[in-house]
């Protein structure tokens, strides 16, 4: 087997997505547990107007948690992983704006309580969080690519 066809085999295919899934459901729990930690969370990022702060913090953790269902279940996948993705993206340029400006913040991905590290520490966890959801974007990925090479129904019957 080569590198292609692992890359694009079933068995790491549906691992890849119910190993997603999993990722999303989990960072959406403490979201919905603790809306207001959230949004402060969000405020931090100084980047939402005032206005949109709170309704970004009620809806955008069941807007994971629905996304990481689908994919455990094998239902809606297509959609589900586009707006994974498009979250993975807003994330990463969000982290990144907050890096260049020195601002230092708790992502809030999984834990939304403040964990009180220094400066150093949040400016080095940020980069980290930029690298991990490049993974998990590099996962979107392979989901969208095995699913473009899979074969139809039509190719195999020939």
């Amino acid at each position: 087997m080569n590198f292609k066809q692992w890359l694009t085999s079933p068995w790491l295919t549906i691992r890849v997505q119910l190993a997603l899934g999993a990722i999303f459901v989990v960072a959406a729990l403490s979201k919905i547990i603790d809306p207001p930690s959230f949004a402060h969370m969000i405020y931090n990022y100084r980047i939402l107007p005032a206005g949109l702060i709170n309704i970004s913090a009620l809806i955008m953790p069941w807007v994971e948690i629905l996304c990481g269902l689908a994919l455990i279940l094998g239902v809606w996948t297509r959609p589900a992983r586009t707006i994974i993705a498009l979250l993975l993206v807003t994330f990463i340029l969000a982290i990144s704006w907050n890096l260049l400006r020195g601002n230092a913040i708790d992502c809030g991905c999984f834990d939304v309580s403040a964990a009180g590290r220094t400066y150093e520490e949040r400016i080095r966890d940020m980069w980290i969080v930029v690298l991990r959801d490049t993974g998990m974007l590099l996962m979107v990925a392979q989901l969208w690519w095995a699913e473009r090479v899979r074969p139809t129904t039509d190719d195999r019957s020939q």
